[in-house]
């Protein structure tokens, strides 16, 4: 079994403080790996080392800072497939999800390097009397990020890369469950040129969060995972003076149209749906066709797609549909909410309770489920199943069925599907959601524009990737500058207004 270590100043780092997290291969359920969990003590030699390097890497100017992540790229590259295999054996993605993990995380690095461009401050020529105003764009330092198991490599780019385009170092607290592509990406980040010290791993739960959380030389943090961790990240580091921005939980709603093309709309439930096993936060998992007429012909499309699903091993190729959920706790929760929804009177159309897969008995697999008939107030509709479950909520209108995605606690993404364009305009002028799909399912927003939910899928004022970015880890100073004509003019000892 291998030992894991932290990536502290350039170096693989042995934890120290004795305690450990096992990761699971959730194909087999076997422990594959020691990961080690830090204490405060190893999380401050990793700032101290950080704040050292920072000024340094602050003062190469951004030209130079872009041109790493150009080199960074071009490693993503070289080394995709090494690091998508580390991905789908920690995680259990399909070789081709975790590939696309990677690419999505690569696009917002491509983005970082404009960061001469969008370092870029404003400059007022004759704002008085012989008076100039610039503003300025400056790095804040030591930033942080804590980065969920569902996507270890994107998500940790999203938050990593444009840190470092404004001259920032940065920690990177990421997952217990799948933390070796976060080292591995550390590694390549210094291969391109990043000095030591400016990207470090600190592995670690919620002792290395609260370290985090409380150092004062850390200046803003980044999270995404479940609501209550969010809501309670962004207290306790608001609290203690930093800039934090965090996301949560979701509940993805898809409008049907009775006008929509059926077959699309089933296609794109089926991948929304249950593409990596529904641990996606941006995964619909709710289906709202409107009008019973359109939800029958939309169940009778989707129940042999379902049942055609290729649940299995990375290993198996890539024509598998999904892989296992990441732990043996998470198929528990799942199996628990898919037996909450029978209790509580919902129609199991697809039963996948009792999937098996040959020779993979100990995995974490879950079969997939459909449900029809889920209403409001069940637990399956209003908490985040994060896996292979689909639910359909009938609506008797295009009314009842926008002021069911616009009630929900979370507001991540949502989409319609219709041939309408005055409905789909309506939809989403007034949705009360970040992210909105029209005939697109998952409407992930490309990295030149920026991601984030709104009501509890999002805590702070600036999204994550895009101009946000650079927004959120920098901060603008502005300069107003008077040069004297000379001693001709004599000195002056009132403030002269500015006309």
């Amino acid at each position: 079994m291998q030992d894991l270590t932290h990536y502290i100043n350039g170096a693989h780092v042995k934890g120290t403080s004795g305690r450990y997290s096992d990761v699971f291969n959730p194909a087999t359920g076997e422990v594959q790996a020691r990961c080690p969990l830090a204490s405060v003590e190893e999380m401050n030699v990793a700032v101290a080392a950080a704040q050292a390097a920072q000024p340094a890497w602050a003062a190469t100017n951004p030209q130079r800072r872009a041109r790493v992540m150009m080199e960074f790229v071009r490693l993503l590259n070289r080394d995709m497939d090494k690091l998508a295999e580390a991905l789908s054996r920690e995680h259990g993605k399909t070789f081709p999800d975790a590939k696309g993990d990677i690419q999505r995380g690569l696009e917002v690095v491509e983005y970082c390097i404009g960061a001469p461009h969008m370092l870029k401050g404003e400059f007022t020529d004759g704002a008085g009397p012989g008076i100039d105003i610039y503003s300025m764009r400056q790095a804040l330092g030591v930033t942080a990020g804590i980065t969920p198991f569902n996507f270890p490599a994107m998500i940790p780019m999203w938050m990593f890369a444009p840190a470092l385009a404004c001259g920032n170092a940065f920690i990177l607290k990421p997952s217990e469950r799948d933390p070796s592509v976060p080292l591995m990406l550390a590694e390549l980040m210094e291969e391109a040129g990043l000095p030591k010290g400016i990207l470090q791993v600190v592995n670690g739960d919620k002792v290395a969060v609260d370290a985090i959380l409380d150092h004062e030389v850390i200046q803003s943090i980044g999270f995404v995972g479940s609501t209550p961790i969010a809501q309670y990240i962004y207290g306790r580091g608001c609290s203690n003076g930093k800039r934090v921005q965090c996301f949560g939980g979701a509940k993805n709603h898809m409008i049907i149209m009775p006008d929509a093309d059926m077959d699309q709309a089933a296609d794109a439930l089926i991948g929304a749906g249950y593409g990596a096993a529904g641990e996606r936060c941006m995964a619909i998992s709710v289906a709202v066709p409107v009008g019973d007429e359109t939800a029958d012909r939309l169940i009778e499309k989707l129940v042999p797609r379902i049942e055609k699903l290729k649940v299995g091993p990375y290993t198996a190729g890539n024509d598998v549909d999904y892989g296992p959920v990441v732990t043996a706790e998470a198929k528990q929760r799942i199996l628990g909410l898919v037996e909450s929804g029978i209790a509580q009177g919902a129609e199991l159309v697809v039963d996948g309770r009792n999937f098996k897969l040959q020779g993979y008995e100990d995995g974490f697999f879950v079969g997939p489920h459909l449900f029809d008939r889920v209403t409001p107030d069940m637990d399956i509709y209003t908490q985040e199943i994060f896996g292979p479950v689909l639910s359909t909520v009938r609506a008797a209108s295009y009314e009842e069925a926008l002021k069911l995605a616009m009630d929900h606690e979370y507001g991540n993404g949502t989409a319609i599907f219709t041939r309408d364009g005055d409905a789909a305009r309506d939809f989403a002028a007034r949705v009360n959601v970040g992210m909105v799909g029209i005939n697109v399912p998952i409407p992930v927003p490309l990295a030149y524009h920026t991601f984030g939910g709104w009501k509890k899928s999002g805590f702070g004022d600036l999204n994550q990737h895009g101009p946000d970015s650079f927004k959120f880890y920098t901060r603008t100073k502005t300069v107003t500058a008077r040069w004297p004509s000379g001693i001709k003019e004599g000195g002056e000892f009132n403030f002269k207004a500015m006309d």
